[in-house]
C-alpha cells in the first residue's frame, strides 16, 4: 500500500462496538476504537484486562462475540508476540531477518537463474526478461536489503560476527530480537508490539525508541516501561471496565489527564448517588399512600431510565510494608579489589577498585554481555575471580535473581512457601505481606505452580523482605512485573533503610531509586556519583563535547597562538566582569522565579480546596470553571518551574 494514499484516509482500522468474553467474563463490551495513520499508541491496562487478546483480535486470530473490526483493503499488520520465542531455524540470523524481503529474495533467485541460463543460451527474449526483473529489483531497493538487515540487527545488540551464527544457538530473548528485526524490516502499515522491551538491554531499548519515533507507519505497543511509552507514543488506549478509552499524549500526560477525569467522574457519581438516595426516600414515603402512589411509580420509572455513572475504580491496595533489617551494618558495606575476571578467552573485568558504603542505592546499567550479572554474583560470593571482595562489619546479604523463581516450591501454597522460609513469623504477618504484594483472600492458598511469571516474582520479592538482610543484590527484579507491581517495589525500596545494588533496564525504576550509577566500560567498573537524570545529562554533555571535538571546534581553539601576559589580562578581566554581571542578573531572575513558584503553589492549593467543596463539585458548571482554573495554574507552575530549573543549571555551571 502506498503511504501517500494511506495518509489521506481518516482511519485505517476501526473497532466498532466489539464484545469478547474470555474465561467466563467480558474483557470488552460494546467497546469502540478508531486507529488512524501515524498513531503511535500505548495500549495499557491492569493484568488480565485483555491487552494481548485485543492485539490477537486485530490480527484475526480470535473471533468476536459481537461487533466488528473494519480494516482498509490490503492493510498489512506486523505482530510481535511472545509466541515467537519458540520459532526455530538452522538458518543464520541474517538470513532469518531477510525473510522479511520475500519479493526481493524471489526476484533475486529468478535473476540468478536467468544469468545461469545466459551462460548457455542467448536470446533477446531472455535479455529483456533479465532487464525487467533487474529494474523491478532495483525499484524494490533489492541491492540495499542486506545492509538494512545488518544495520537493524546490530542496532538491536548483535555483533557483526553474530550475523552468521544459526538462530538455534541463541537464547529466547535474543531470538525475539531477530523476530523483531524481521517484522520491522517488513515495514507493515500497522506494527503491533507486545512487550518489546522485555528482552532488550538499555542501549537496544534506546535504539528502538529512535527507530519507532521515525517509523512512518502506525504503531501499537503493549508495554510496562513508562520511559519507553513516554518517548515513543502520542496516544494512550486504556482498557478498563470493559471499555477502551483514548487519551491524546504520552504516558505522563495520561497520568495527569486520568487523575482529572477520575476526579470529575467521582464528583458526578457522588452527586448522582445523593440524587438517587433522595428519590428512594420519597418513593418509600409515598408508596403506601394511595394519593401519592402514582407519583412514586413515576419516580421509580425515572430511576430505572437513569444512566448510571460508575464509581472510579480503586487504585489497588494501600502499600504498608515494613522492610526491617536484622542488624545495623558498619559504614563500609564492601571493599572491592578485582584484578581479573574472565571466562576462558572472554575477558569480563580487568583491574578495578570500588567501595560500597552504607546507604548506597546503586544502579548497575548498560548493555547485555558486559558482565553485570557476573559482577553481582562476585559481590554475593558465588562467582570465582582473581582478586578480593571484603564484606564490612555486620553485613547480611540477600540475592534476588531470576533463577530464584525456579527454586520456589512448586507444590507449596503461597502461605506455606513463606512459612517454610520464615517459620518464626506469625501467620497474620505473612498474610499481611502477601496482601501487600497483591495476593488477597483465597489467593494465598494457590499453589506456586499455577502462578504466572509476574506472580512468582512477587513471591520471591516477599521472601527477600523476610530475609531481613541489610544489603540487597538485585538482578532484574522488575522482569515480569506490571506497572502496579513495579510501583509497589519502588515504594518498598524507597523505604528500605539498608543498602542495595540493582541491575535493571527499567529507567523509571532506576530514576526513582538510585543515588549512584555504575557501568562497565572497557573491562573497568565506572561510577557516576548522582541519580539517573544527572547521569543522563552528564553523558549527553560528554557526547556533545566529543562531537564538537570531532568537528574541529575545540581543536581549533587549542591551536590558536599563545598570547603574552599583557594581552591575556585585558580580555580575562573583561570576561570576569561580564561573568559577574551575568551571574548577578541570573541570581535576580532566579529569586523572582522562586517567588513566582511559591505564589503559584499557594494559588494551586486554594483552587484544590475549592474543588473539594460540595457547593463547587455539586454544580457542574462551577466545577468545570474551577477545574479549568486549576489546570491553568498547574500549567503555569510547570512552565515557571522549567524556567527555574534552566536558570539554576546555568548558575551552577558558572
Amino acid at each position: 500500500m502506498a503511504w501517500g494514499f494511506l495518509f489521506h484516509l481518516c482511519q485505517m482500522l476501526s473497532l466498532n462496538k466489539i464484545s469478547f468474553e474470555f474465561g467466563g467474563r467480558y474483557l470488552y463490551k460494546d467497546a469502540s476504537w478508531q486507529i488512524n495513520p501515524g498513531d503511535k499508541v500505548g495500549l495499557i491496562g491492569a493484568n488480565g484486562t485483555g491487552k494481548s487478546t485485543l492485539l490477537r483480535l486485530i490480527n484475526g486470530e480470535y473471533a468476536l462475540e459481537s461487533g466488528s473490526i473494519t480494516k482498509l483493503k490490503n492493510l498489512s499488520i506486523g505482530f510481535l508476540n511472545q509466541d515467537l520465542l519458540s520459532y526455530d531455524s538452522e538458518k543464520n540470523i541474517l538470513d532469518v531477518a531477510m525473510e522479511a524481503f520475500e519479493k526481493q529474495l524471489t526476484l533475486h533467485e529468478e535473476i540468478e537463474t536467468i544469468l545461469a541460463r545466459l551462460e548457455h543460451e542467448h536470446s533477446d527474449e531472455l535479455l529483456h526478461e533479465l532487464h525487467d526483473k533487474q529494474t523491478l529489483y532495483e525499484a524494490l531497493d533489492g541491492y540495499t536489503i542486506q545492509h538494512k538487515a545488518e544495520e537493524l540487527l546490530e542496532g538491536l545488540g548483535f555483533s557483526t560476527a553474530d550475523l552468521k551464527r544459526p538462530l538455534t544457538e541463541f537464547s529466547g530473548g535474543w531470538r525475539m530480537r531477530v523476530m523483531l528485526a524481521k517484522i520491522m524490516l517488513q515495514r507493515p502499515d500497522i506494527l503491533m508490539l507486545d512487550e518489546p522491551t522485555n528482552h532488550l538491554d538499555l542501549p537496544s531499548i534506546q535504539w528502538i525508541e529512535k527507530y519507532l519515533q521515525d517509523y512512518a507507519g502506525t504503531v501499537i505497543i503493549v508495554s510496562h516501561d513508562r520511559y519507553f511509552l513516554d518517548n515513543v507514543v502520542n496516544r494512550i488506549a486504556e482498557i478498563a471496565n470493559e471499555k477502551i478509552t483514548i487519551y491524546p499524549g504520552n504516558f505522563s500526560f495520561y497520568l495527569e489527564e486520568k487523575a482529572l477525569r477520575d476526579e470529575l467522574q467521582q464528583a458526578q457519581y457522588d452527586n448522582q448517588q445523593d440524587f438517587i438516595r433522595q428519590q428512594e426516600r420519597l418513593i418509600n414515603r409515598f408508596r403506601a399512600k394511595a394519593s401519592k402512589a402514582k407519583m412514586a411509580q413515576s419516580r421509580i420509572k425515572q430511576l430505572d431510565k437513569l444512566e448510571r455513572v460508575e464509581a472510579v475504580a480503586g487504585r489497588g491496595p494501600v502499600i504498608n510494608i515494613r522492610f526491617d533489617i536484622g542488624v545495623q551494618p558498619g559504614k563500609v558495606i564492601q571493599n572491592i579489589d578485582i584484578r581479573e575476571k574472565s571466562y576462558g578467552t572472554l575477558r569480563i573485568l580487568g583491574k578495578c577498585n570500588a567501595q560500597i558504603q552504607r546507604g548506597d542505592k546503586i544502579a548497575l546499567i548498560g548493555a547485555n554481555g558486559k558482565g553485570k550479572s557476573t559482577l553481582l554474583r562476585m559481590l554475593f560470593g558465588t562467582e570465582d575471580f582473581d582478586g578480593r571482595i571484603e564484606d564490612g562489619y555486620n553485613v547480611h546479604k540477600s540475592f534476588y535473581a531470576q533463577h530464584q523463581l525456579e527454586s520456589l516450591g512448586l507444590d507449596n501454597t503461597l502461605i506455606k512457601e513463606l512459612q517454610d522460609f520464615a517459620p518464626a513469623e506469625k501467620e497474620n504477618t505473612l498474610r499481611g505481606l502477601l496482601g501487600a504484594f497483591l495476593f488477597g483472600g483465597d489467593d494465598i492458598m494457590k499453589k506456586i505452580k499455577v502462578l504466572s511469571g509476574g506472580e512468582k516474582a512477587r513471591i520471591a520479592l516477599a521472601k527477600l523482605i523476610l530475609s531481613k538482610a541489610n544489603f540487597l543484590i538485585l538482578d532484574e527484579p522488575t522482569n515480569h512485573l506490571d506497572m502496579q507491581s513495579v510501583n509497589l517495589l519502588i515504594k518498598v525500596l524507597q523505604d528500605f533503610e539498608g543498602t542495595f545494588i540493582v541491575v535493571s533496564h527499567d529507567r523509571f525504576f532506576v530514576s526513582q531509586l538510585a543515588n549512584k550509577i555504575w557501568w562497565i566500560e572497557n573491562h573497568t567498573l565506572k561510577e557516576y556519583p548522582g541519580d539517573y537524570e544527572e547521569y543522563e545529562y552528564a553523558k549527553g554533555q560528554e557526547a556533545k563535547n566529543k562531537k564538537q571535538l570531532a568537528n574541529g571546534q575545540l581543536a581549533k581553539s587549542k591551536k590558536e597562538e599563545p598570547k603574552t601576559n599583557n594581552e591575556k589580562r585585558e580580555p580575562e578581566k573583561k570576561h570576569s566582569d561580564d561573568l559577574q554581571k551575568k551571574k548577578k542578573k541570573l541570581t535576580a531572575q532566579f529569586q523572582k522565579l522562586e517567588e513566582k513558584i511559591a505564589q503559584l503553589k499557594t494559588e494551586k492549593e486554594k483552587v484544590e480546596v475549592q474543588l473539594s467543596l460540595p457547593e463547587i463539585y455539586g454544580e457542574q458548571k462551577m466545577f468545570q470553571e474551577t477545574l479549568a482554573k486549576f489546570n491553568l495554574v498547574e500549567k503555569q507552575l510547570k512552565e515557571v518551574t522549567e524556567e527555574w530549573e534552566k536558570v539554576f543549571e546555568e548558575l551552577e555551571s558558572m
